[in-house]
């Protein structure tokens, strides 16, 4: 029950939470915005279309949204989002949930290469680059909170910080939590990694694999890179402000006040995401790796820090 009503949050709730940080920076900017709704009535256009293939590509184009949307549902249901008794509490283990999240990018990356193009196979090996400095560095940040829970369970993991929240001002968190942000941004294409609403040759990455995508394939595309934003969201705030989240006793009103309180914030931290990027620019390129590296030595120094610090 817990893991299908974190499913049914995430698939309906990550296009609202895209439209209301483009709304946000929109606001900020001094335009009206198009409204938290648009995304959904985008999704509902492109659903409608005729699904198209270039010529040449095979079933690892076809394939690489439907994996990309399948492994995205599945985080959403392991990640302990609203509970940490789930029944899926045995799967959410760190290095499986890390893995769904890697198998995605990759799958959307071969799609790109299967075009053939010159954008595609850009956007893909700028992809992979990145993707081999984020994943690591999930890995590493999140184990350092696992040191004080003794096990890699995600749910253990958020357990353990809920029983003891003021756990969350020791550097060992504080790092964590630096490292893990970081890598958010990057893993989801948010400035200043990359910016998802530009078609600048010198500067996308996730939109240069998905150019030859049109129609119910670009939908499942554009839902599944919301969910990912929203999972990952909300494994941050469960991870470092797990405060209303349902323990072992799920009732009712405890579900309820888990969905709200899951719902605020996130609503938050994509708040603070989309008004960040108003005030900062996107890194040039070649500096990317030098953040992601930054972001992995504070990892680094999180895992170190939770073996000799209470």
């Amino acid at each position: 029950m817990t893991a299908l009503i974190q499913v049914i949050l995430v698939v309906a709730g990550a296009p609202l939470l895209v439209g209301m940080m483009r709304q946000i920076r929109a606001r900020l900017e001094g335009r009206a915005g198009a409204g938290m709704g648009q995304p959904w009535r985008d999704l509902r256009k492109l659903a409608r279309k005729q699904p198209i293939a270039p010529e040449g590509t095979g079933w690892v184009f076809r394939l690489a949204p439907l994996l990309l949307a399948a492994t995205a549902v599945v985080a959403a249901a392991a990640v302990p989002l609203v509970a940490t008794d789930a029944p899926l509490d045995g799967v959410s283990d760190l290095f499986a949930v890390v893995a769904l999240l890697a198998l995605g990018s990759v799958a959307l990356a071969l799609g790109g290469l299967d075009t053939g193009t010159a954008f595609g196979g850009m956007g893909a090996s700028r992809e992979v680059t990145i993707l081999a400095l984020v994943e690591p560095t999930i890995l590493v940040s999140v184990f350092a909170l696992s040191v004080r829970a003794g096990s890699t369970n995600l749910a253990a993991i958020v357990g353990s910080v809920a029983e003891n929240p003021w756990a969350v001002l020791s550097p060992v968190s504080l790092l964590a939590a630096a490292a893990l942000a970081i890598v958010t941004i990057a893993e989801t294409g948010r400035i200043p990694v990359d910016n998802p609403s530009t078609h600048l040759e010198l500067t996308m990455i996730h939109e240069a694999m998905v150019l030859e995508y049109a129609g119910p394939d670009l939908a499942l595309i554009e839902w599944a890179s919301a969910a990912r934003l929203s999972v990952l969201l909300g494994l941050l705030a469960s991870l470092f402000t797990p405060w209303g989240i349902a323990g072992a006793d799920v009732g009712p009103l405890a579900l309820l006040v888990a969905c709200l309180a899951l719902v605020v914030k996130v609503a938050v931290l994509g708040a603070l995401l989309a008004a960040g990027e108003v005030f900062m620019a996107k890194l040039r390129l070649f500096r990317v790796p030098e953040l992601l590296a930054g972001s992995f030595l504070m990892a680094l120094l999180a895992v170190a820090a939770s073996f000799f610090l209470p």
